[in-house]
C-alpha cells in the first residue's frame, strides 16, 4: 500500500503518539542548542521521539546512523510496527476507531491482564498501544506494580486514533533507524567519538508527590538520576556530544554543575488543578557550549 501523497513535496515528520514530557513544544528552543555537526544520533529515552522527527524533518540526520532506545517494550514494539508494517497497522486502527466506546476502551485496556497477551501479534499489540494512547487521559502511559496499563479513558469527543499521513511519514523516517527495547545504559556499547546523545528521562520530581511522571513500573528517582549522570560523564570522557533535559531543581542543577546549563520554558499540561498549569522552567545540561 502506498502512502498518501505528500503536500507541496514536503512532509512534516512528527510523533505518532502523544507523550507526557514530549518535546514538541520546546523544539524551537532546543534545536539551536544542539551540536552544529555530529556523527551518529542516539535518543535513549525515545518516548514520542519529537527531537528525532524534527531533526529528520530538517535534514540533519541524512547519512547518519540513528539509534532509538526505550525500556518500554510496548512502545518499542509500536515503533517497529510503524517502521515495518504501517499499512496493516492503519487498517487495524481504523477498525478500533469504529469500535471506540467506553466499554471497548476498558476491554482493550484489560488485555494485558491475560496470560497470552505477549503471544498476540506485534501489529495487534501496536494497534492496542496507539489506540489507548490516543484515547486515554492526556495520553498518559502509566502501569501499576504488575505492569498493567491503568490509565482511565479520556473525555475526547473525536480522538484522532488513526492519522494515516503521520504514520506513513513516521515509517519513512524510521527506515534507517535502529530501534531497541533496551536500557539507556546500553548506549555505551554503540557510541563513538563525536556522536550526539540526547537524554530525555523521566524527570526528577519538583515535589515529593509529583513522581507519577515515570511511565513504566520502574521508578526514576535520586538513585537512578545519579546513575544516569555517571553515564553522562562517561560519554563526555569518550568525546561524545551529550545533552540532557530535566526538571529545574536544585538536585539536578547541582548534579550537572560542572557542565553547561540552559533554562528552557515549558508549558505544563498534566495537572489536576488549572492553577498548576502554565509556564514552568526546565533545564538542558550539555557537555558542549553553544547559545
Amino acid at each position: 500500500m502506498t502512502a498518501p501523497q505528500k503536500q507541496s513535496g514536503f512532509t512534516k515528520y512528527q510523533p505518532f503518539v502523544k507523550w507526557v514530557g514530549g518535546k514538541r513544544g520546546l523544539l524551537s528552543q532546543i534545536i539551536p542548542l544542539i551540536p552544529k555537526e555530529f556523527n551518529n544520533y542516539f535518543e535513549p529515552f525515545v518516548g514520542g521521539g519529537a527531537l528525532f522527527f524534527e531533526l529528520y524533518s530538517l535534514g540533519l540526520l541524512k547519512d547518519k546512523n540513528v539509534y532509538l532506545f526505550d525500556i518500554n517494550a510496548e512502545l518499542i514494539n509500536a515503533y517497529n510496527v510503524v517502521k515495518k508494517n504501517p499499512s496493516e497497522l492503519i487498517k487495524n486502527l481504523k477498525e478500533f476507531k469504529e469500535k471506540h466506546s467506553k466499554e471497548f476502551y476498558y476491554e482493550v485496556r484489560a488485555l494485558d491482564r491475560e496470560e497470552n497477551f505477549l503471544k498476540k501479534s506485534d501489529v495487534f499489540r501496536a494497534t492496542r498501544f496507539i489506540y489507548l494512547n490516543k484515547t486515554c487521559f492526556n495520553g498518559l502511559y502509566r502501569v501499576n506494580s504488575k505492569g498493567y496499563h491503568n490509565v482511565p479513558m479520556g473525555s475526547y469527543k473525536n480522538p484522532n486514533i488513526c492519522d494515516e499521513l503521520v504514520i506513513y511519514s513516521a515509517s519513512e523516517a524510521l527506515q534507517n533507524a535502529t530501534i531497541l527495547n533496551s536500557s539507556y545504559k546500553d548506549v555505551m556499547r554503540h557510541v563513538t567519538k563525536d556522536d550526539f546523545v540526547y537524554f530525555d528521562p523521566p524527570y526528577y520530581p519538583l515535589t515529593p508527590t509529583s513522581s507519577f511522571t515515570a511511565y513504566s513500573e520502574n521508578t526514576f528517582l535520586e538513585k537512578e538520576q545519579i546513575e544516569l549522570f555517571e553515564v553522562f560523564k562517561k560519554l563526555d570522557e569518550k568525546s561524545v556530544f551529550v545533552a540532557h533535559s530535566n526538571s529545574d531543581t536544585e538536585f539536578i542543577k547541582n548534579l550537572y554543575k560542572e557542565f553547561f546549563l540552559k533554562d528552557i520554558q515549558a508549558n505544563r499540561f498534566i495537572n489536576s488543578k488549572s492553577s498548576g498549569r502554565g509556564k514552568i522552567s526546565e533545564v538542558l545540561a550539555r557537555n558542549f557550549n553553544g547559545m
